[in-house]
C-alpha cells in the first residue's frame, strides 16, 4: 500500500513514500485514492499533474474515466492534465474510474504550502537515522468515497482496510454512525479480509459525510489496535432539480422607464453539492404572456437572475397595452445550462406601474345647477376622465374653486369611488341678494405631473348656479329678545313689543304674532302689532324662573301659501321685592329636664328673597307669661341665634313663641313657634313621652279665659 504526495513544480522535487512490508492481493479500484498537491500558480495546459492507477484486477478493459472539474482529462494511461492554463481549481478534484468489472472514485486535494506540512506530520511520522517512513499504526484506513445513487445489487465493495500486524485470529471491527449507530447498517466489513461495503443507495442531501471507526480485536473481542479512523464521503449526482422557494415572485416597474430596467431578481435553490456544476444554474424566460406590444419585453441575466426590460420606453407605455400585468414563465437549469440539466421553473408577474402622465379633463365646459335659496348640501356632481390608474394618486382628482366664491357658501370634494367632483352650498343662499352665481373651478390629480405634461384649457370649467325662491319665515329683530321687569307687576302690564320682518320682500306679505311656548302661562300677544302683556302675576320666585330669568316663545306667520313661520325668544330678567316672610328652623328641639348645659338650640333663618330683602335678621322672643322669664334668645350673627334656658324645666313639651323679621323695605316679619321637649334622661336614655299637657300652652289658655272673664264683669 501507498500514499503519494505530489508536488508538480520545479523546486518542489517529486516524493514517493512507501509504507509497505509485503505485497497484497490484487483489490480491484485505485490503487491509491487520496492525492495532495500544492496549489501552483497556475495549472499549464496539457501539463501533466499527477498519475493515477486503476486496476480493475481484470484487464481494465473498456476503462473511462470522469474528473469532476470539467477543465480537466485523466488520459489512457492515468495522467491527469488540464484542458487549459487555469489559476483557481477549487480545494479539491474527483476522479471516477469505470470498467466492465469495477468502478472507483479517488480524490485530488489541493493545498497551501503551510497545509502541505501539516498534511505530512498527519499521515505520516519519519522515524530513524535512514528517513524511512512507516505507519505509526498497524492499520491503514484510506478514505473511501462512494457516488451518490448507485445502483443494485448490493452489498457492494468500496474498499479495503489493512493490517500490518498477522495476529492469529485477529477480526476487524467498524463502528460509526451508518453502522451500529442511526442509520444503522449502511456499511459493514469483512471482519477477516478488511473489505468495506456498502448494503445500500445513499443519498448526499441526506448525508454527505461518514466518519467511522475500524479497530482490529483478538479472537475475545478485545482491541488490539486502534481505533482508526475511517472517512467515507458521498459524491454528488445531478439528482436534485433546482428549486423557486420564495415564490410568489412580484415585480414593477414603471411606465416609460429606459431600457435596461431592473425589474426584479429570481433566484433558485439546487440541493446538489454547490462546487460542482450540479447545482451550477443558468436562467431563461420560457413564455412571456402577452406577447404585445413585443414578445421580448424582458430578459433574464442566465449567472444572477436579475429580469430587465429590453423594449424603448415608448413600448412600455402603461395606456396603450392590452393589459399591465406581464407574466413570465422561467426556467433555471443546472449543470450550467448544458442540455442534460435537470431543470425547475417558476412563474414571474410584472406589473407595469402608472405615472402621471394624463391630467384629467372635465367631461363638458360648463355644467348646470338648480338650488333654493336656504338651503345647503350636494347641488352637482363635476365628471372628469383621466386616463391613468384608477388606483393611484395619478387618477386622483382635486377639485379647487378659483373664482365666484367671495362669501364661501360653496365647497367642493372629490367622490373617493367615482372620482367626481361634488359640489356643495355650505352656507344658506339667498334669492333676494342673488338669484345668479357662476363658479369657475379646476381640477388636478393628487400627484404631480411628470415634467413634460401640463395641465390644458380642458381641466377648468364654469358651473352657472341659480337659486330658486322660497316662502322664508319673518325674522324677529332682535333674536333672542330681553327686557327686565319687576316682579308682581299688576296684570295687564306691557311686557315688550316685538318685531319681525319678512325676507321676502318682493312678496309684500302680512305678519301675525301668537303665543308659542310661555311655560307659566303668564303672557299674551297682541297678533297684529305684537305687544306682549301679563296676564298673571310674574313671580321671580316661581319654578319656572331660571337664574331670575323667564323665557318664553312666540311666533311670527306670514300670508304666504303656504305660510311660513318664524320663531322668536323672549327673556324677562325678574328683579326682586320684598314679597317672601323668612322662615325658620329647626321648629324642634329637645333637652334634657337636667341638663347643666342649658343651651337648648341654635335656630337658623332663610328667605327666598335676594339680597337685600333677606339678612341680616333680627331675632325676638314674643312677650313671656307668667312672673318668671324660662328663656331667652341671644343673635349670633346676621343668620343664625341661640335660644338658652334660663332654669331647669320639668318634664313637658314647650311652645317657645320667636319672631323672625328680614331686612327688606319695609321689612317682613315671621311670627312661630319653637317646640321644646323637656325630657328625662337615664343611663344615657332621652324619655321624651309627652305625659304631661302643654305647660305654657295651657298657662296661656287659662290667663286667657281670666281675662276674657274681667272684661265681661267689670263689677266683679
Amino acid at each position: 500500500f501507498q500514499v503519494n504526495f505530489i508536488f508538480p513544480f520545479p523546486f518542489f522535487p517529486q516524493v514517493l513514500l512507501l509504507a509497505c512490508a509485503e505485497d497484497l492481493e490484487c483489490v480491484p479500484g485505485f490503487q491509491q485514492k487520496v492525492f495532495y498537491i500544492e496549489q501552483p500558480f497556475e495549472f499549464t495546459e496539457d501539463q501533466p499533474v499527477l498519475k493515477l492507477e486503476f486496476d480493475d484486477c481484470k484487464g481494465n478493459n473498456k476503462l473511462n474515466f470522469e474528473v469532476s472539474n470539467p477543465d480537466f482529462k485523466v488520459e489512457r494511461d492515468g495522467s491527469l492534465v488540464a484542458l487549459k492554463n487555469i489559476s483557481e481549481a477549487g480545494r479539491a478534484l474527483f476522479v471516477h474510474a469505470r470498467s466492465e468489472h469495477a468502478e472507483d472514485m479517488a480524490e485530488i486535494l489541493i493545498v497551501g504550502a503551510n497545509e502541505k506540512h501539516g498534511a505530512l506530520k498527519e499521515i505520516l511520522k519519519i522515524e530513524g537515522n535512514l528517513g524511512i517512513p512507516r505507519q505509526k499504526r498497524a492499520i491503514l484506513a484510506t478514505p473511501i468515497l462512494i457516488p451518490e445513487n448507485q445502483r443494485p445489487p448490493f452489498p457492494r465493495s468500496v474498499g479495503k482496510v489493512i493490517s500490518r500486524e498477522g495476529t492469529e485470529g485477529a477480526k476487524f471491527r467498524l463502528s460509526g454512525k451508518g453502522v451500529d449507530q442511526d442509520p444503522k447498517g449502511i456499511f459493514r466489513i469483512n471482519e477477516i479480509s478488511g473489505e468495506v461495503s456498502v448494503t445500500r443507495t445513499l443519498d448526499r442531501e441526506a448525508i454527505a459525510n461518514y466518519e467511522l471507526e475500524v479497530e482490529v480485536t483478538d479472537i475475545s473481542g478485545k482491541t488490539i489496535d486502534g481505533p482508526v479512523r475511517l472517512d467515507i464521503s458521498v459524491i454528488d449526482q445531478n439528482d436534485n432539480r433546482p428549486m423557486f422557494k420564495e415564490g410568489p415572485y412580484v415585480g414593477h416597474v414603471m411606465e416609460g422607464s429606459p431600457t435596461g430596467t431592473t425589474v426584479m431578481r429570481m433566484t433558485a435553490f439546487d440541493a446538489d453539492d454547490s462546487s460542482t456544476d450540479n447545482a451550477l444554474l443558468r436562467y431563461n424566460i420560457l413564455k412571456q404572456t402577452p406577447t404585445k406590444p413585443s414578445p421580448n419585453m424582458f430578459y433574464i441575466d442566465p449567472e444572477k437572475g436579475d429580469i430587465v426590460t429590453v423594449v424603448s420606453p415608448t413600448l412600455l407605455d402603461r395606456e396603450t397595452m392590452e393589459t399591465p400585468k406581464y407574466e413570465l414563465v422561467i426556467e433555471a437549469k443546472d449543470m450550467g445550462g448544458l442540455d442534460v440539466g435537470l431543470t425547475g421553473t417558476a412563474t414571474a408577474t410584472i406589473l407595469i406601474d402608472d405615472k402621471n402622465d394624463h391630467p384629467p379633463e372635465f367631461t363638458k365646459k360648463e355644467f348646470q345647477a338648480t338650488v333654493k335659496e336656504g338651503v345647503t348640501g350636494v347641488i352637482v356632481n363635476l365628471t372628469v376622465g383621466d386616463r391613468d390608474d384608477p388606483a393611484t394618486g395619478a387618477w386622483r382628482a382635486v377639485y379647487t374653486i378659483i373664482n365666484g366664491n367671495p362669501g364661501q357658501s360653496f365647497e367642493i370634494h372629490t367622490n373617493p369611488q367615482t372620482n367626481e367632483g361634488m359640489l356643495s352650498v355650505v352656507k344658506p343662499l339667498d334669492y333676494e341678494i342673488s338669484a345668479f352665481h357662476t363658479l369657475l373651478i379646476k381640477v388636478e390629480n393628487e400627484d404631480p405631473l411628470i415634467p413634460d405634461i401640463a395641465y390644458g384649457p380642458s381641466s377648468t370649467a364654469t358651473v352657472q348656479i341659480t337659486v330658486e325662491d322660497v316662502n322664508e319665515g319673518p325674522v324677529f329683530h332682535p333674536n333672542p329678545m330681553t327686557v327686565t321687569k319687576q316682579e308682581n307687576i299688576p296684570i295687564g302690564s306691557v311686557v315688550l313689543t316685538v318685531n319681525a320682518t319678512d325676507p321676502d320682500t318682493l312678496q309684500h306679505q302680512t305678519i301675525r304674532y301668537s303665543v308659542y311656548k310661555d311655560p307659566a302661562g303668564w303672557l299674551e300677544i297682541n297678533p297684529t302689532n305684537g305687544t306682549i302683556g301679563t296676564t298673571a302675576i310674574l313671580d321671580r320666585e316661581s319654578p319656572y324662573v331660571q337664574n331670575n330669568i323667564y323665557t318664553a316663545l312666540f311666533l311670527a306667520i306670514d300670508s304666504g301659501n303656504p305660510p311660513a313661520t318664524g320663531t322668536g325668544t323672549l327673556h324677562i330678567t325678574l328683579e326682586d321685592v320684598n314679597d317672601n316672610v323668612p322662615s325658620l328652623y329647626p321648629t324642634l328641639a329637645k333637652v334634657c329636664d337636667d341638663a347643666k348645659d342649658l343651651r337648648v338650640v341654635v335656630l337658623g333663618a332663610s328667605d327666598k328673597d335676594l339680597h337685600p330683602n333677606t339678612d341680616p335678621f333680627k331675632f325676638e322672643l314674643s312677650k313671656q307669661s307668667g312672673p318668671e322669664k324660662l328663656w331667652r334668645i341671644t343673635k349670633l350673627n346676621d343668620t343664625h341665634a341661640q335660644v338658652v334656658l334660663l332654669q331647669n324645666l320639668k318634664k313637658a313639651n314647650y311652645n317657645i313663641p320667636i319672631s323672625v323679621t328680614d331686612s327688606g323695605k319695609p321689612p317682613l316679619t315671621n311670627n312661630t313657634e319653637l317646640k321644646l321637649q323637656v325630657c328625662s334622661c337615664k343611663k344615657s336614655k332621652m324619655d321624651c313621652s309627652a305625659t304631661d299637657a302643654l305647660h305654657i300652652s295651657m298657662t296661656l289658655i287659662l290667663l286667657s279665659l281670666f281675662s276674657l272673664f274681667c272684661k265681661s264683669f267689670p263689677e266683679l
